[in-house]
């Protein structure tokens, strides 16, 4: 299972489509095995759901993001989680864990509400 984390020097980010960089945890029996850093190609509307689900990711954790985006995740079959914050290890390990709940928060009034895509 591929997870992928929106973050900020080891912390999860905001809003997921400006983070400057993807978090990339491979787990095996909710154990990590592998941790990947990618730098964020550019936000446009539409994007980020497939070049994530190009990457094989199976998990999207962030802190916000709209429901543009949200719809097209799971149009990939892939989970969203949102409305997380902390060190994004301690997330993937609360996630395999299985206590890593998302709030459902959806980005509608900040300041890229108009690209939540």
């Amino acid at each position: 299972m591929k997870i992928a984390i929106a973050s900020e020097a080891n912390h999860v980010t905001e809003h997921f489509g400006h983070c400057p960089e993807f978090v990339i945890y491979t787990l095996e029996n909710k154990h990590i095995v592998s941790v990947e850093r990618i730098p964020n190609p550019g936000h446009k509307p539409g994007f980020l759901p497939s070049y994530l689900n190009d990457l094989g990711i199976n998990v999207i954790i962030s802190g916000g993001m709209g429901q543009s985006a949200i719809t097209l995740f799971n149009q990939f079959n892939i989970e969203v989680i949102v409305g997380v914050s902390g060190n994004t290890r301690s997330i993937v390990e609360q996630y395999a864990e299985g206590t890593l709940v998302s709030t459902g928060s959806v980005c509608h009034q900040h300041l890229h509400h108009e690209d939540c895509h």
